[in-house]
């Protein structure tokens, strides 16, 4: 059985193996499970994501008070690596 996280877009629980990790580095969020620091747990789609943004749920998970760029992550879940998975 695998580790469950809660997405902090949706708040639902899944298998650690379904959520991407998202953590800060200067205000700047990056993904990927390597990243040092402190880290919050996405479904990999842009419904999520544009839930966690609308709840600022990113500054509460990381715990940081000042805005955080999403670019990053929706470059990410827009890119061309992202159409063939959701197939």
């Amino acid at each position: 059985m695998s580790p469950e996280r809660t997405c902090v877009g949706c708040r639902e629980r899944a298998p650690q193996k379904l959520l991407m990790r998202v953590a800060a580095t200067s205000h700047i969020l990056l993904v990927g499970r390597n990243v040092p620091g402190r880290g919050a747990w996405l479904h990999p789609t842009l419904r999520c994501l544009n839930l966690a943004e609308r709840r600022s749920a990113f500054g509460r998970a990381l715990r940081l008070a000042a805005p955080l760029d999403t670019a990053e992550i929706r470059s990410h879940l827009e890119g061309p690596a992202a159409e063939v998975s959701a197939l």
